[in-house]
């Protein structure tokens, strides 16, 4: 903001750290109660859709849930038909996928939540294009967070390295961490005199492996969601795989195992990955379609929750979320839409306080937790079930508690392939719309307890033109 145009009034100023999904959103829950957001990023943004150093797991399949997209357009109205207009895909769940699941192939029930399925870059640069265009917020390109400034009363800015190596002193009324699995926010922490912050962790060790293809002319588009999941019952390792229709007429295609069973960079072995896994469906697919680029992989999957709200003191002025709080096993899909959530939490704080007041930063910071909370639940204490996991938990849920949850998880995922009733509330907690509550309602119990509604599937429930794919690849 010019100098000229400033309020009378001393100004308030919001910083935030990192310009990912994640940054740009809390860039934006910032704007409408300070005058001014600095939004500090290391890389720099691409002027066309396209992967960025800073995000390394962009070149990877990702996917938006109701719920996530809800919270991004309740804080960028228009943000959703943007995507569409620009060629995402809107995927009814479960009527437009096929999902063959540890305990089945599901039935495609009649869509009561959505997706959207697009590459990340294109999600990246259609929420980022009106943030930009803000002249509220400034974004610092090229500069890197490393340090905060303040004391354990209250955080009061953040030192930053700009692109021409010197150091700047960023003041500001609130500092938001949305630095990714990177962040190093606990040792700030420990700078600024507190103790540390507890952590919890379950890491499998899964390895991703991701190439985009041309889909065939002749297949529908948007072609289902695939999805091909390990039996995690087995004591074997974790071998999955994802296909996702992206814009451009273009699939892409992530194949993932856990440790001992991780797929390579190797072309030639992706197809043979594929082919190796409980269905054989997303090899044939393979086989119709066209590759566009080599195979990409990543190892940055573990789960990992920092307790910032478990701190007996922490400084006002200080926020943190998305990755740098709690990161997810990328395979569950739920990272961006609890960074959006997150961002919504944080804006309706602000709503509701009137702005920066004191106590602020706690309540936010409870409410980004609460939001965490059930992704951080499922995508844990399924993972713990893969053999040689690696796991620092607390959380009784996922330790003596944890048999009795998994056989009420494996209860309920299963009823859910035969039941329509008990999908729509699975469906409901897994896309983030409706709290994990919602599976011990009166209702929901009822309708577990009436079993099956319709026959098991013995293959995937193909519609006339989705198989007409497979059987031209096998001419």
């Amino acid at each position: 903001m010019a100098e000229a145009t400033r309020p009378t009034h001393e100004a308030v100023h919001g910083v935030v750290l990192g310009g990912g999904l994640a940054g740009v959103l809390a860039a934006r829950a910032l704007r409408d109660h300070v005058d001014q957001v600095t939004v500090v990023e290391r890389d720099t943004y691409p002027d066309r859709p396209e992967p960025r150093k800073g995000v390394p797991q962009g070149r990877h399949a990702h996917i938006l849930w109701s719920g996530g997209a809800e919270a991004i357009e309740a804080l960028l109205p228009g943000t959703l038909d943007r995507l569409r207009t620009a060629g995402a895909h809107h995927i009814g769940v479960k009527q437009d996928m096929l999902l063959y699941s540890a305990y089945g192939w599901q039935h495609r029930f009649p869509a009561s939540h959505y997706a959207i399925t697009c590459s990340r870059p294109l999600l990246d640069r259609t929420v980022r294009e009106p943030v930009l265009r803000d002249p509220r917020i400034e974004i610092l390109q090229g500069a890197e967070a490393y340090g905060l400034l303040g004391d354990r009363e209250r955080v009061t800015g953040a030192r930053v390295r700009t692109a021409d190596g010197t150091t700047r002193d960023l003041p500001a009324d609130i500092v938001v961490d949305a630095t990714g699995r990177g962040s190093r926010l606990r040792n700030w922490l420990t700078d600024l005199g507190l103790p540390p912050a507890t952590e919890e962790s379950v890491d499998t060790g899964l390895t991703y492996a991701t190439r985009v293809f041309r889909a065939p002319a002749h297949a529908p588009r948007p072609f289902p969601v695939v999805s091909v999941y390990a039996d995690h019952r087995t004591g074997q390792p974790g071998r999955n795989g994802l296909l996702l229709p992206i814009e451009d007429g273009r699939w892409i295609i992530t194949l993932s195992g856990t440790r001992g069973g991780e797929p390579t960079a190797d072309e030639e072995r992706f197809a043979e990955f594929a082919r190796g896994l409980r269905h054989p469906l997303i090899a044939e697919l393979i086989d119709a379609a066209e590759p566009l680029t080599p195979v990409r992989t990543t190892r940055s999957t573990l789960n990992r929750r920092l307790h910032l709200d478990r701190l007996a003191q922490r400084p006002e002025g200080l926020v943190a979320l998305g990755d740098c709080v709690v990161s997810l096993n990328p395979i569950h899909g739920h990272g961006m839409s609890v960074a959006a959530q997150s961002a919504r939490a944080l804006e309706t704080c602000l709503r509701r306080a009137g702005g920066l007041k004191p106590g602020l930063a706690r309540t936010a910071q409870q409410s980004i937790t609460a939001v965490t909370e059930a992704p951080w639940l499922l995508s844990a204490s399924q993972d713990l079930c893969y053999p040689d996991n690696r796991a620092d938990v607390s959380d009784p849920r996922l330790t003596t508690q944890a048999a009795q949850r998994q056989g009420f998880a494996d209860l309920v995922t299963a009823a859910s392939l035969v039941n329509p009733q008990v999908c729509d509330a699975l469906t409901a907690v897994t896309t983030l719309t409706a709290p994990l509550a919602r599976l011990e309602t009166p209702e929901f119990l009822t309708a577990l307890r009436q079993g099956a509604a319709r026959p098991p599937l013995t293959g995937p429930p193909l519609k006339t033109a989705e198989a007409a794919v497979l059987r031209r690849a096998e001419r």
